[in-house]
């Protein structure tokens, strides 16, 4: 009786945490295009986030090219379909493999980062100075956050899948004497808009899902210093999960949309 009283305990929790996620992002929305715009602050965040995940995407980027060539070479050569290679790499690391594993370092990254921040604030009581003091400190805060993530993550995904088509190409450069230009040729001779379209459309959810649930982890902390580590690691843990669910869904409407 206990135990099942208990499980409902966290279903219910879970519940009223998704209903608490809705009403901030449904805040976000209602306060994104209202005057006055935080520019400078948003430039700030674009260059923190970017500019700072920049060597970590890029290594990783660098690392799944490597990593995903020398695993299916085997296999192609096998089938002797060893020509294949360059069509197949791209297109899976430009629509799923790339988006997702780079989403996935940048929910790491940049979302632990924001919700450790946002609730280092609410806990020194700074975010409380700001309202007192007559500043909108969601707007500063949550709203520059938000959109700084949405904006840069599609662009730190093109930039990882770029390194990530570039290791490839130096795999097969080095395994299969192929040169850098007839590699590339492939690669693009083997994209299409219906690759590249639904890619970036959900690398903007996904940078939107990581500045929502970093901010609103951070900015709802509670229980004094304790509460921002547990606001940055589960902030972490939800974008994930959210990642995934985002992804499913991209998948499955692209995939009927570009079918009719």
């Amino acid at each position: 009786m206990k135990k099942s009283l208990h499980i409902s305990d966290k279903i219910k929790s879970f519940l009223i945490e998704i209903g608490e996620l809705s009403f901030f992002a449904n805040r976000f929305f209602k306060e994104a295009f209202v005057k006055p715009f935080e520019f400078k602050e948003l430039l700030r965040q674009c260059y923190y986030m970017g500019n700072r995940s920049l060597l970590l995407v890029g290594v990783t980027g660098f690392i799944l090219g490597l990593v995903f060539t020398l695993q299916s070479r085997p296999t192609l050569i096998e089938f002797g379909a060893e020509s294949w290679m360059p069509s197949m790499v791209s297109i899976s690391i430009i629509r799923e493999i790339g988006p997702v594993v780079i989403a996935l370092i940048c929910a790491g990254r940049i979302g632990s980062g924001i919700g450790a921040e946002l609730g280092s604030m609410r806990v020194t009581e700074q975010i409380d100075a700001m309202e007192v003091s007559g500043t909108n400190p969601f707007k500063y805060l949550v709203v520059t956050r938000i959109m700084a993530a949405t904006l840069m993550l599609p662009l730190l995904i093109i930039f990882g899948d770029t390194i990530a088509l570039f290791g490839s190409a130096v795999v097969e450069y080095l395994k299969g004497e192929v040169s850098f230009q007839l590699y590339f040729n492939k690669v693009f001779n083997a994209l299409e808009f219906s690759d590249l379209i639904p890619a970036i459309i959900k690398s903007v959810f996904f940078g939107f899902a990581i500045g929502l649930v970093g901010c609103f982890k951070g900015y709802n902390c509670k229980k004094g210093t304790v509460g921002v580590g547990e606001a940055s690691n589960s902030a972490v843990v939800y974008t994930s999960m959210l990642l995934f669910i985002i992804d499913f869904i991209a998948v499955f409407i692209s995939d009927i949309f570009f079918e009719i």
